[in-house]
C-alpha cells in the first residue's frame, strides 16, 4: 500500500477465501483502500465500494473463533461480500472510528437543524455542510459556522424519503438533547451508500442502549427523576421531585442498578441510557 496508512495493526480476519480457522495477519487501512492479509491470503477492499460496517456483530459461523468484530460489506464487481475482522479491543474501537472516518469525513452533506424542537416542525430550511464525525460526536461544517452532536445525546434514529435538495432521496433522521429539549435533525448525502453509512454510525452507540431499555421495567417515577436530572442538573432533587427522602433514596438505588445513573464525586449524572429515557419522556411532553 503507497499511500498513507491510518489504522495498522495484527488480528485476525474471516472472508469468503478463507477456508476453515480464520488466519491470523495484518489489518491495514488507507484513505482508498482497505487490505486483510497472512501469509496465505490477501484482500485489498476498496473504501469506495464499502457499503456497510457492523460493530460487535459477530456473524453465526465465526462464534466459535470471534467474541467481538468489526464487519465490513462491501462489493466485488456484481457480488457482495463481506470480511470480519476480530483484533485486541483497543485496536478494533479506533480501527472502528478511523474506518467510518474514511468513509465518511468531508462528504458533502444537506443538514436541516432543527428540523424539529421540542415536538414542534421548525421552518429551518437546509443547509449545504460538510460531515465530520469522531468517536464522541457526529458535525456538519457550514459555510456560516458548524452544528456538533454528542452521540451521548443520541435518543432515536430512523430513516425516512422527502427532497432536502438532491431530489426524493433517503434522508437520516436523529432524535437529539440540547438544552432541555428534544431536538431532530435530518441529513441527507446524494450518495444513498453514504447515507446508509451515516446512518449506521449513528446508530453504532444508540442502538446498544436501545437493546438494553428493551429489556428494563421503568416506571413512572424513576422517569420523572431522569427528566428532572436532565432539565435541572444543578438544583437539588428534593426541590423539584416529590418525594420523601426515604423513597427517593429507594428509586435512585432503582436507577443506579438499572445503569441508568451514575455518580461522581460532585453530582449524580444520567448514563446514556438515562439520557435516551429522559429524552423520549420530555419528546412525548412536547408533543
Amino acid at each position: 500500500m503507497s499511500e498513507s496508512v491510518v489504522a495498522d495493526f495484527p488480528g485476525w480476519f474471516y472472508s469468503h477465501q478463507v477456508a476453515g480457522e480464520p488466519p491470523k495477519g495484518r489489518i491495514v487501512l488507507g484513505k482508498s483502500q482497505l487490505v486483510v492479509a497472512s501469509d496465505d491470503v490477501r484482500e485489498n477492499i476498496p473504501t469506495a465500494e464499502i457499503f456497510d460496517v457492523k460493530i460487535g456483530d459477530v456473524p453465526n459461523e465465526l462464534r466459535t473463533y470471534f467474541n467481538d468484530t468489526v464487519t465490513v460489506a462491501y462489493r466485488d464487481g456484481d457480488a457482495r461480500r463481506v470480511v470480519a475482522i476480530e483484533g485486541e479491543d483497543k485496536h478494533i474501537e479506533r480501527f472502528s472510528t478511523v474506518l467510518f472516518k474514511v468513509l465518511l469525513n468531508g462528504t458533502p452533506t444537506l443538514v436541516r437543524h432543527p428540523a424539529r424542537k421540542g415536538g414542534r416542525v421548525t421552518d429551518t430550511d437546509p443547509v449545504k455542510s460538510k460531515l465530520s464525525v469522531k468517536w464522541e460526536e457526529i458535525g456538519f461544517r457550514t459555510a456560516d459556522s458548524g452544528i456538533s452532536i454528542h452521540l451521548d445525546d443520541v435518543i432515536g434514529v430512523d430513516r425516512s424519503e422527502r427532497d432536502l435538495g438532491y431530489g426524493r432521496h433517503p434522508v437520516v433522521n436523529f432524535r437529539h438533547l440540547a438544552d432541555n429539549e428534544s431536538v431532530m435533525t435530518e441529513a441527507s448525502i446524494e450518495s444513498s451508500r453514504k447515507t446508509s453509512l451515516l446512518g449506521r454510525y449513528v446508530r453504532m452507540r444508540y442502538s446498544d442502549v436501545a437493546d438494553e431499555l428493551a429489556e428494563t421495567t421503568i416506571t413512572d417515577e424513576e422517569e420523572e427523576i431522569l427528566v428532572a436530572l436532565y432539565t435541572a442538573p444543578e438544583v437539588s432533587l428534593s426541590q423539584v421531585v416529590e418525594f420523601n427522602p426515604q423513597r427517593l433514596t429507594m428509586v435512585l438505588r432503582g436507577l443506579r442498578e438499572k445503569g441508568l445513573i451514575a455518580d461522581t464525586d460532585e453530582e449524580t449524572t444520567l448514563t446514556m441510557k438515562g439520557k435516551v429515557v429522559a429524552g423520549n419522556r420530555i419528546e412525548q411532553v412536547n408533543d
